[in-house]
């Protein structure tokens, strides 16, 4: 269920909630943190009264359920003491007027709309719709044995709902998906890998390069952290390695958190010959195939371990038009980049971080000692007036008061930053997923289906904390500290009075948080069986494309009269067009490399088996190392494959360039810098 929200004068945890006697993790065992003084009377007072909440909640008052000796101490008020002083400090800063009141307004679900919205969400409106359109079945085409089984299952709900209210007819499911039995199942089967060229390749395994420090990508190396090391694999989608789960199978009931960082596990991600890919190294077309696909495997993933996906539902989003809190972020990224072309990040949002990384990341206690609340009032009143005006006095802003406009920002943005449609689901994957390799990859999927403002704001976002609990020896934040404060301030909205079940979600939002932060350089990651599906995706739709051309006696006239008129067809957006005596045809094994910024622009390249995309990078820079232009110099430039079944593609400098040719023969590669 989702929780009401009726009093604006308050905060509550909006989540989904698995009705009694469900338990989530709680704590091995607790700890004070000392919260140091302050000379404003408003945090004395914040300073009782979140102690009065410990109380209030403490172990005395808890149901007999949730109590020490059934739990074994697994949820103790007083390890979440940091927590409810922000919940505390928060609820106080509506309380003053400080922050603008904004809700949230839900909608409930109809029957059916929940599935008809999911199967638009994921780009298949034409099952809806009916009609026959290209992407649709390019998508349909590449998708795996369980994610076909969750399409089909979000399907048939669908039209079952359809019939139920006499709508119109509607495509039987097995006329989609060719299958006889519309149940899905989950049933291990012998998966065969999907290599990042997009080809499936039966009983072929993996090929890792040997093991070195830069031939992976790993987290958890803090000091103190297990020596184990867990292998995460990308090559095959996550909802098919799971396992059968029995019937009766239920999570532990003594499932607890540990608050040390080094209880955390250390994982590791190989890079295969295709190297790594992140988000921002693909072009938008393809991240929102990216998107369709993560939604889709979230959904097998969550419906292989038998766990609902829940989703909240937003009628209205109520926020300003113009100023800096309280503004949706796609606004304010409209009106940055007309200061400031192609910025990803709001500019108010990278300026805080900036200060605080300047001047704060030392500062003791930074993020939970709160700043004065009239200080920091009066400096987002400033704010919003001088800002644009670039006459704000930063050195005026002392850091505690920065970090207190910092999450004030978060806090006022209309829609919360992880999304409100996702919320239940960042809860679920904790409460109903024990182990902590199957709660990063759903972390990892969900982090893959945000918008890209929200991915981009939240990225930088946890480079910041993640530089804030690097330096714990001096600011006295740990990773299970800075978690606590962030929490309330990502997870946390306004409605009634927090109580015994916002307290168990309390720790759960915390992990969250703290999974967000260390394993965050994984998270940015796209998994590349996903490439592999988008790959698939545009060969699929440039083959249907190609089949209605040959029957479209309009366009074959346009295409001959064309030809006649010797005029060239379009070229992808991105692709370079190519001197005539460039394009000549080039032998198998050879690639022709495009760098408009170097003195020399062209050079035809041999490629063998060990030839790295860095190799290539590293020739130009030889070659041109006298007589490179201006402008590239100080940028750091890049292999790009573009075209082909991929829009755009920044390669990993250890892609090994012959596999990346075989995947994509069609491509051009283009050295230029990096998008930021």
């Amino acid at each position: 269920m989702t929780m009401e929200m009726k009093d604006s004068g308050s905060v509550v945890l909006t989540a989904y909630h698995p009705p009694p006697p469900a338990r989530i993790p709680g704590m091995e065992q607790s700890f004070v943190q000392d919260i140091p003084p302050s000379h404003s009377p408003t945090s004395r007072k914040s300073l009782s009264r979140c102690r009065r909440i410990n109380r209030m909640l403490s172990n005395e008052s808890v149901p007999p359920a949730f109590s020490r000796s059934n739990s074994q101490a697994s949820m103790d008020s007083t390890s979440m003491e940091d927590f409810w002083c922000e919940v505390e400090s928060i609820k106080e800063s509506r309380e003053d007027g400080s922050e603008e009141a904004m809700l949230l307004e839900f909608k409930p679900a109809d029957e059916g709309e929940l599935e008809a919205e999911w199967l638009q969400d994921v780009g298949l409106s034409t099952l809806i719709s009916g009609a026959e359109e290209e992407d649709g079945q390019a998508l349909l085409s590449t998708l795996t044995r369980t994610q076909a089984a969750a399409v089909q299952k979000r399907y048939n709900t669908y039209t079952q709902t359809l019939r139920k209210k006499n709508k119109h007819t509607v495509r039987d499911v097995r006329d989609i998906f060719g299958t006889s039995d519309s149940s899905p199942t989950y049933e291990t089967v012998p998966v065969s890998p999907v290599s990042s060229n997009g080809i499936q390749l039966p009983g072929q395994k993996p090929v890792w390069k040997s093991v070195s420090s830069k031939s992976c990508l790993d987290c958890g190396t803090d000091k103190g952290s297990p020596s184990i090391t867990e292998e995460l694999s990308y090559d095959v989608s996550f909802s098919e390695s799971i396992t059968v789960l029995p019937k009766t199978q239920e999570w532990p009931k003594n499932q607890r958190f540990k608050k040390e960082d080094s209880a955390l596990p250390k994982f590791v991600v190989r890079k295969s010959r295709f190297g790594l890919t992140e988000v921002g190294d693909l072009s938008p077309d393809d991240m929102k195939k990216i998107r369709y696909l993560s939604l889709i495997e979230l959904t097998a993933f969550y419906d292989a371990l038998g766990v609902e996906l829940k989703r909240n539902r937003v009628e209205r989003v109520r926020g300003r038009e113009n100023g800096l809190f309280g503004v949706p972020l796609t606004v304010l990224l409209e009106n940055d980049q007309k200061k400031v072309p192609g910025i990803k990040v709001p500019l108010i949002f990278q300026k805080l971080l900036l200060k605080l990384e300047e001047t704060g990341l030392e500062t003791e206690g930074i993020l939970r000692v709160p700043g004065s609340a009239s200080r920091v009032k009066n400096l987002h009143q400033e704010l919003e007036a001088k800002f644009y005006e670039d006459t704000f006095d930063w050195d005026q802003v002392r850091n505690n008061d920065a970090a207190g406009l910092l999450k004030m920002f978060i806090r006022e943005l209309p829609s919360p930053l992880f999304t409100v449609e996702y919320l239940p689901a960042f809860i679920t994957l904790v409460e109903k997923i024990s182990k902590i390799k199957l709660q990063l990859q759903a972390l990892h999927l969900l982090i893959m289906l945000m918008p890209e403002a929200n991915r981009d704001t939240a990225k930088a976002f946890l480079q910041f904390l993640k530089k804030v609990v690097a330096n714990e020896g001096k600011n006295k934040m740990n990773l299970w500290n800075v978690s606590m404060i962030v929490a309330p301030n990502l997870f946390i909205y306004k409605g009634k009075r927090a109580n015994q079940q916002e307290m168990q979600a309390a720790a759960t939002t915390a992990h969250i948080v703290r999974l967000l932060i260390r394993y965050q350089d994984i998270l940015w990651t796209v998994p590349s069986f996903l490439i592999s599906q988008v790959r698939k995706m545009n060969e699929a739709a440039m083959n249907n494309s190609k089949r209605q051309l040959m029957f479209d006696k309009g366009v074959r006239k346009l295409l001959r009269r064309k030809t006649m008129e010797r005029e060239r067809p379009e070229r992808p957006e991105g692709a370079v067009t190519f001197p005539p005596y460039l394009q000549s045809d080039i032998p198998e094994g050879v690639i022709r490399v495009y760098a408009p910024l170097h003195s020399k622009v062209s050079m035809a390249i041999q490629l063998n088996s060990q030839t790295k995309a860095k190799d290539i990078l590293a020739r130009f820079h030889c070659e041109n190392s006298h007589g490179s232009s201006q402008n590239m110099r100080g940028q750091i430039q890049s292999l790009h494959e573009i075209g082909g079944n991929i829009g755009q593609h920044c390669l990993d400098p250890d892609a090994f360039m012959l596999d990346v040719y075989h995947a994509n023969p069609q491509a051009e590669w283009v050295i230029k810098p990096k998008a930021s």
